[in-house]
C-alpha cells in the first residue's frame, strides 16, 4: 500500500490575464454545449504537455461558471478525468480512447479557466491532481461475525435449537417460549456459527405434561416470569449433523442483561412461530451460498438522483461507463498489474 503526498501537474499557457473588468461568474448548466467544449479544450491542453503515461479523459463535469468581458467569455470549471489507453504523445485525441482498465477506482480531480469568443476558445490554465492522497480502501472482513436481521429466516433454526436445548436443561416446571429478539449475527467458521441474543417468558406449559413447545403453550401472563438468554450455534448442514448450542440464560428481560441499556428488539420473524420445535433441522435449514451484499460498481455510468434534482445538470452524466480490469488472482503484493507493454505511470513512482 503506497502512500504519501499526491503528484499534480498544473498546465499555464499564454501569457497572464486580468479579470479586474470581468463580471462575476453565473453558474451555468454543466451539460450546456459550451461547457462541453470548454472542458475538451482544457484537457486537450493539459494532455499536450504529457510527456509520459497516458492521456486524461473526461469523466463528469461537476461545476461551471462563466463571466462576461467585452466579447470574451470566462469560463471556472471543475471536472474529474480518468486515465486513457491512449498513450501521452500519440496523435489521437481524448475523444477517440476509452478508459483505461487498470486505471484508479477514484476519478482524477481537474480544474481550468478558458476564455472563449466567437471564433476562438483558449484555455489560460488547468490543473489536475494526478495522484492526491492515497486513501485504503477498506476490505470486508472475512470469517468476521456480521448482523443479520432478526426477521431473517436464517435464524429460524439456531434459535428453536436455543429454546429447545434450555428447556431440555432449565429447572424451571415450565417451558419457554421465545419474547423478543435483541441481537444476531453470522460467522463462517467450519460452518455458520450464530450468536444471539433473546429473552423468553414462561408458558402454560408443565414440562410434566409436555415434552417441547407447541401452538398450546402461550405466555403465562399471570407470573410474567422472563428470562435473558445469550446463546451461540454452530450449524455445518452439509456434515447431516445436528445444529450445537452453548446457552446461557438469567432471570429477568434483556435490557437488565445488556446494563439496562435500552435495546432495539423485534418480534418474531413473519411467518413462523417458535410454539414449534425443530422436528429436523437439517432438513428445513437454508444454505448459504452467496453473501447477502454484492458488489456493484460505484464508479458506473449510471447519472445519480443528485443530477436530476441539481438546476444546473450538475454533475453532468459520465461521458462513458468505466469497466476497471477484475484480475483472477492479484499479485502478492496487492498491486494492481501494469497494462501490458505500457509505460509507468507517475503513481508507479510513489513508495
Amino acid at each position: 500500500m503506497r502512500s504519501g503526498v499526491g503528484l499534480s501537474l498544473l498546465v499555464l499557457l499564454g501569457l497572464a490575464f486580468s479579470q479586474d473588468d470581468v463580471q462575476p461568474g453565473v453558474h451555468i448548466f454543466c451539460d450546456d454545449p459550451s461547457v462541453e467544449r470548454a472542458v475538451t479544450n482544457a484537457l486537450h491542453a493539459f494532455n499536450d504537455k504529457l510527456t509520459t503515461g497516458y492521456k486524461l479523459a473526461l469523466f463528469q463535469i461537476l461545476t461551471a461558471t462563466k463571466s462576461e468581458s467585452d466579447s470574451e467569455s470566462f469560463y471556472s470549471l471543475q471536472f474529474s478525468s480518468r486515465r486513457s489507453d491512449c498513450l501521452a504523445g500519440s496523435p489521437r485525441p481524448y475523444t477517440d480512447c476509452n478508459y483505461h482498465p487498470y486505471g484508479r477506482k477514484v476519478p482524477i480531480s481537474c480544474n481550468a479557466t478558458v476564455v472563449m469568443t466567437e471564433t476562438e476558445i483558449n484555455t489560460k490554465e488547468v490543473h489536475c491532481l494526478l495522484d492526491d492522497h492515497i486513501v485504503p480502501e477498506t476490505a470486508s472482513c472475512l470469517g468476521c461475525p456480521i448482523e443479520i436481521d432478526q426477521n431473517s429466516e436464517d435464524i429460524k433454526v439456531p434459535l428453536s435449537v436455543s429454546i429447545s436445548k434450555y428447556n431440555s436443561i432449565s429447572n424451571y416446571t415450565h417451558l419457554f417460549s421465545l419474547n423478543q429478539i435483541g441481537h444476531s449475527t453470522r460467522q463462517v467458521v467450519a460452518g455458520f456459527r450464530f450468536e444471539l441474543r433473546f429473552d423468553m417468558k414462561k408458558t402454560t406449559c408443565a414440562k410434566a405434561e409436555h415434552n417441547e413447545l407447541s401452538d398450546l403453550c402461550v405466555h403465562d401472563n399471570e407470573t410474567m416470569e422472563i428470562i435473558n438468554c445469550h446463546s451461540t450455534v454452530d450449524v455445518a448442514p452439509w456434515r447431516h449433523v445436528p445444529p450445537q448450542a452453548n446457552i446461557e440464560c438469567r432471570e429477568g428481560p434483556l435490557a437488565q442483561r445488556m446494563h439496562d441499556v435500552p435495546m432495539t428488539t423485534r418480534r418474531l420473524p413473519p411467518g413462523w412461530t417458535p410454539f414449534r420445535s425443530v422436528e429436523s433441522p437439517i432438513s428445513v435449514y437454508r444454505v448459504l451460498t452467496k453473501e447477502e451484499s454484492s458488489e456493484e460498481d460505484a464508479t458506473g455510468a449510471s447519472p445519480t438522483a443528485a443530477n436530476d434534482n441539481n438546476p444546473f445538470h450538475c454533475p453532468s452524466k459520465p461521458w462513458k461507463k468505466f469497466r476497471p480490469a477484475h484480475p483472477v488472482a492479484p499479485p502478492p503484493d496487492g498491486t494492481l498489474p501494469p497494462p501490458t507493454n505500457g509505460p509507468l505511470l507517475d503513481e508507479d513512482l510513489l513508495e
